[in-house]
């Protein structure tokens, strides 16, 4: 069972009484199977008279109402737990940062949660009763008849270890499924937001035909875990039909040559069944409930991050190092970088020093590891080897929001929101209306805020939908301005896709921005790069020999 899910079921107190009574339904209907077997085995011996058939009929009409009971209990647990989940998975993507690919987040807290319900409503519930019931009916067994107890006690056991076998099997391959199930949710809807930029650049048909390959990989894997399951199904019927007839044909035998007398007999061949059946009902179901249990494993991987297959243990949060004598020095200390799902690393063995106030340019090839670096100087990505400092502390030990504070970021593709130009430009900060427009003037918003409608007060569309990439990239620096106590300046590309107007009034802002601090650009373009008092060139995630600085090199 999976014990992170029963431990979350267990802190959440309606979970934990639904499920609780839900196993007590399951348990209670499940024992009334030996009262069930007693009566009609007494009532077709005629040992108990025909009136029998009423308390008979109510033992029948329980295990009925109990069935009910339990289905609305289990579905009321897993409600409550999915919802339990959900709001501990939503709670942590604030702290993912842009590694974690948003549509495999959507496909996990979707899709990937609804497929516990099979685990939470049949898998344990037929645990619990497979735990009791077979028990219960060995023992009644032992009282009936010796011979046929020790024959059920003999080929009980089959049926778990043949379902192990076959179980490790179904885990791997299901695993296997919904890792697919996830890179085809987090594809498509990486296409589906690129899609304009696709269709500009003629892209739009190869990435459909990428799409048909990524869901053909779902599909096969989806087969292979059906036949799997099939055959799960096949050995465990076939198992259980083995063991009954050697129990039924024994007692057959028995019965005509007198030995046995008919209400055992009758009483043995209704209960034998009941011993098997919780058995094969656990096995089929936990087929059902195995793409439930990956998908819950990649969601506590993701509340609960771990390194090296151990949880990490919580570390003591020290504040950022004061500000006092300007912008610290940095410090990258033999630094790896592995994202989840590949091989090779993002950052391999890289040291850096950033001394204060220096101006340093990354460059390289697309894919390099340029912008996991600034990723990692930003706290969204954790080095799984090695450290990183600033001013000798390391950044894995201090408040991350402290420490971003410190911090002013001008991304590739800057977020805009469906709110006015001047709260775009304060956003992350107290920044006042002159505080704001001082900003705009000096990253050169002011050029076109002023033939907006409302000028600074004009709502913007979603993602600056009706802006240029230029002045999205402006409104960014501009962001960085209403950030005066900002002392280190991380800019990722901030000249991509910009026209020649565009990238020269950015390069200027850029250069006021950088002045008196620590500044760290990801570049391509020769006009950035020639801002950097020193160039160093990354490939492949690794560090090398740097370059003399204004050497115009581009990629």
């Amino acid at each position: 069972m999976h014990k992170d899910l029963l431990r979350l079921a267990r802190a959440e107190r309606g979970v934990r009484l639904h499920l609780a009574c839900c196993l007590a339904a399951a348990v209670a209907a499940g024992l009334l199977v030996l009262v069930q077997a007693e009566l009609l085995a007494g009532v077709l011996s005629g040992r108990f008279a025909v009136a029998a058939l009423f308390p008979l009929a109510l033992v029948v009409a329980s295990r009925g109402l109990l069935g009910w009971a339990q289905g609305m209990l289990a579905g009321r647990a897993a409600t409550a737990l999915k919802s339990a989940l959900r709001r501990l998975l939503l709670g942590r993507v604030e702290g993912l940062g842009p590694s974690y690919r948003s549509g495999e987040l959507v496909t996990l807290a979707g899709r990937g949660l609804d497929a516990l319900d099979p685990y939470l409503t049949g898998y344990l519930p037929s645990v619990a009763v497979a735990g009791i019931v077979p028990l219960a009916v060995v023992v009644r067994l032992f009282a009936a008849d010796l011979a046929t107890a020790v024959i059920v006690v003999l080929t009980l056991p089959l049926i778990p270890v043949f379902g192990a076998l076959v179980g490790w099997t179904t885990k791997a391959v299901t695993e296997r499924q919904w890792r697919a199930l996830a890179r085809l949710g987090g594809h498509f809807l990486d296409v589906v937001r690129g899609l304009p930029t696709l269709r500009a650049f003629g892209r739009a048909r190869y990435q459909a035909s990428v799409i048909r390959r990524v869901a053909e990989a779902h599909r096969t894997a989806t087969m292979r875990t059906l036949r799997v399951a099939f055959l799960s199904s096949l050995v465990l019927e076939l198992v259980s039909s083995l063991s009954l007839a050697l129990v039924a044909v024994p007692v057959g035998l028995r019965l005509l040559s007198g030995s046995l007398d008919l209400h055992t007999a009758l009483l043995v061949l209704l209960l034998a069944p009941e011993a098997y059946l919780p058995l094969r009902a656990m096995g089929t179901r936990f087929h059902a409930a195995m793409e439930g249990v990956a998908a819950a494993d990649e969601a506590f991987a993701v509340i609960k991050p771990s390194q090296g297959g151990r949880e990490k243990r919580p570390r003591a949060v020290r504040p950022a190092p004061a500000a006092e004598s300007g912008p610290p020095r940095i410090r990258l200390e033999d630094v790896v970088v592995r994202y989840p799902g590949r091989e090779e690393a993002a950052l391999d063995r890289v040291s850096l020093v950033v001394e204060p106030g220096e101006r340093v340019a990354i460059v390289g090839p697309s894919g390099a590891g340029k912008s996991t670096l600034l990723h990692l100087l930003l706290g969204f990505t954790t080095p799984a080897e090695g450290r990183v400092l600033a001013d000798d502390a390391d950044l894995a030990d201090l408040d991350l929001d402290e420490w971003r504070r410190r911090l002013a970021f001008v991304p590739q593709r800057p977020h805009l929101f469906a709110a006015s130009v001047a709260d775009n430009i304060a956003l992350g900060s107290a920044a006042g209306p002159d505080e704001i427009r001082a900003a705009a003037e000096a990253a050169r918003v002011a050029e076109f805020a002023g033939t907006l409608p409302r000028g600074y007060d004009t709502v913007l569309g979603e993602r600056g939908a009706n802006l240029s990439a230029g002045q999205r990239q402006r409104i960014a620096l501009a962001r960085a301005f209403c950030r005066p106590a900002a002392e280190v300046l991380l800019l990722d590309e901030p000249t991509a896709r910009l026209d020649g107007r565009s990238e020269a009034a950015i390069v200027a802002a850029t250069r006021r921005l950088a002045e008196g601090r620590t500044a760290i650009i990801v570049a391509h373009r020769p006009a950035m790069i020639e801002l950097a008092d020193r160039v160093v060139r990354l490939d492949g995630g690794v560090l090398v020999p740097p370059v003399p600085a204004r050497s115009g090199e581009a990629r």
